[in-house]
């Protein structure tokens, strides 16, 4: 969402966030309430306990998907809605006080990440769309995948977006968005490292199908004059700094979620650096230019051994990387898209 708001800004619109709590992974913020009982575990424990077993499994989110019942619909349990009730009530002044120091009601265009309201009933959308403003939601992560849309939002909400590959085929009118990411944060550099560096890091190791990627890493280290880092529950600084200093990053070769890459491989991209990333069929069939090089448990090895091999390889899936990143991701772009479609919708002179 601030990848959004610096280029609204960059383009010359006036553009605020607001977000509920601060960003566990360290990024910007703009006006952060920061809400009690928003991702603490006891609260989190409890809605996991009392929210739907199907809405939380992989094979629940399969079922809607192909039953063409999309999208799916948030229908709390009784006890469910209550908490959430109970919640909110214990936000209520903090978010008015937000509202009116921020003058909330004077814009003229919302987006709503997640499909989210500051109260699940849509309280504060309702109120907009009652004043004339328009209304949009763009979705990130899992939220449409799990938890489906909020019914009072999505009624009134006039365009959707996504940054999400799969959620085209969970919502009936959303439109395809590339994740908005600022490349020009990195420029890539040189690198002169006598030994090549193999580069990979991770949060959760079975997400990323870590454990094979570090047994082939360190084979590749007996094998050739190579050195292969793995960096684990690290902060971002030290990552960013190590990831700059490799050769070659390897993201990921499991297929467990997602299109196969995220802001860990468009940082590595920004930096004129080959990514070895799984993407799932559709998308690479989506997205044929990409620069990435595809990998699977089977071909990590020998795509691996030919790109330490290979110096003219690695240079030119270094430059077609950044190239392609700041086509496809480059926040400004996507705002601007964003923007020609309000103007089509005469929301903007």
């Amino acid at each position: 969402p601030a990848a959004f708001v610096k280029a609204e800004q960059a383009l010359g619109y006036e553009s605020r966030l607001i977000t509920f709590s601060p960003n566990e992974f360290g990024f910007e913020e703009d006006l952060c309430l920061d809400l009690p009982w928003m991702n603490g575990r006891t609260f989190r424990a409890m809605r996991n306990v009392l929210s739907s077993a199907s809405r939380r499994s992989q094979k629940g989110l399969k079922a809607t998907a192909s039953s063409g019942k999309v999208p799916l619909v948030w229908k709390p349990h009784f006890l469910e809605a209550n908490l959430i009730a109970w919640r909110e009530r214990l936000w209520r002044p903090k978010i008015e006080e937000a509202l009116k120091r921020l003058d909330f009601f004077s814009f003229d265009i919302y987006q709503f990440d997640g499909g989210m309201d500051f109260y699940r009933q849509g309280e504060i959308a309702k109120a907009l769309q009652e004043r004339g403003k328009k209304i949009v939601c763009c979705y990130f992560g899992s939220d449409l995948r799990t938890r489906g849309v909020l019914s009072a939002l999505d009624e009134i909400s006039e365009i959707n977006f996504t940054v999400e590959f799969d959620h085209l085929q969970l919502h009936p009118e959303i439109h395809y968005l590339f994740f908005p990411f600022d490349p020009w944060r990195f420029q890539p550099v040189e690198r002169n490292n006598t030994r090549l560096r193999l580069f990979h890091s991770a949060t959760n190791r079975r997400y990323k199908g870590s454990n094979h990627i570090i047994e082939i890493g360190h084979r590749l280290e007996e094998e050739f004059e190579v050195d292969f880092v793995f960096m684990e529950n690290t902060s971002r600084e030290q990552v960013l700094a190590a990831k700059q200093r490799s050769d070659i990053v390897i993201d990921q070769i499991t297929n467990m979620g997602g299109v196969g890459y995220g802001i860990s491989s468009l940082e590595a991209l920004s930096m004129g650096i080959p990514v070895c990333t799984r993407l799932t069929p559709e998308y690479e069939a989506f997205i044929p230019d990409h620069p990435f090089v595809h990998v699977t448990p089977d071909t990590l090895y020998d795509e691996l051994v030919a790109l330490i091999r290979d110096p003219a390889l690695r240079l030119h899936h270094g430059r077609h990387s950044r190239e392609w990143v700041e086509a496809h991701h480059d926040a400004r772009n996507i705002a601007r898209h964003m923007h020609a479609m309000y103007k089509e919708r005469g929301w903007e002179g």
